[in-house]
């Protein structure tokens, strides 16, 4: 069991609104293995995204435990979530959450701002380098966000995510705001990340998106509902 890197027990998350509570995710139970790519799919306001950002320490449970890496996240304060998301966990949003004022490098150099351990800058430019150039954008390392297309601007985010070298690669629906040939390049890309040992959760409703991924699971009204691996070994 030393590759379980998530470990979810019985997770309840409820929201206190003006009408009423909201019991987004029901006693969900989850495991997640170093190497896996695991797509998260449901319908709109299944709890999807609630369920993504419990294991990218975005939020808390109302009930239950997370482990991450085999450290129990209940037990960290806010500094210390702050510095596991900074080192451990990489983020990829639909938005892309690019600073529109700094270049694609500057843009990469900014996680590591929030890391406890500096690294030295010979070594921070060389897994930023490394990271552009492993999404394909070593061309666009100079531009701004406003002078990058869509999917740039999603590869820029990704290199962003992996320069840390992250434990968890997070993305919440990577291909939303994506032309559908677009959005399969980004697939085909996240893809080829899993197969050099990513361990990666997309986010998705789409089922061909999540199709790219080897294990699928399935959210329904905050549950668990079903959990299988994808047959079909990649996409259609």
């Amino acid at each position: 069991m030393n590759d379980l890197i998530v470990k979810l027990e019985g997770i309840c998350k409820s929201h206190h609104l003006e009408h009423g509570v909201v019991h987004a995710l029901k006693g969900v139970s989850l495991e997640i293995h170093k190497g896996e790519s695991v797509a998260v799919m449901g319908p709109s306001g299944s709890g999807k995204s609630t369920l993504l950002n419990m294991m990218g320490c975005l939020d808390q449970p109302s009930a239950g435990r997370y482990f991450l890496n085999h450290q129990d996240v209940s037990l960290l304060n806010d500094r210390e979530l702050s510095l596991l998301r900074a080192s451990r966990i990489g983020f990829v949003f639909q938005s892309y959450n690019l600073i529109p004022q700094l270049t694609v490098y500057e843009n990469l150099e900014v996680p590591f701002l929030y890391q406890n351990t500096r690294l030295a800058d010979e070594e921070r430019r060389a897994r930023i380098i490394q990271a552009i150039e492993q999404v394909g954008l070593g061309h666009r390392i100079g531009h701004r966000p406003s002078q990058l297309s869509g999917g740039e601007a999603q590869r820029a985010a990704i290199a962003r995510a992996l320069a840390i070298n992250p434990l968890l690669l997070l993305a919440d629906e990577p291909t939303g705001n994506l032309d559908r040939e677009t959005g399969r390049s980004i697939l085909e890309l996240f893809e080829d990340l899993h197969a050099q040992g990513a361990t990666l959760v997309v986010v998705t409703h789409d089922e061909s998106a999540g199709s790219y991924c080897e294990r699928m699971i399935w959210i329904e009204d905050g549950y668990l509902i079903h959990d299988e691996l994808n047959k079909r070994g990649g996409p259609c």
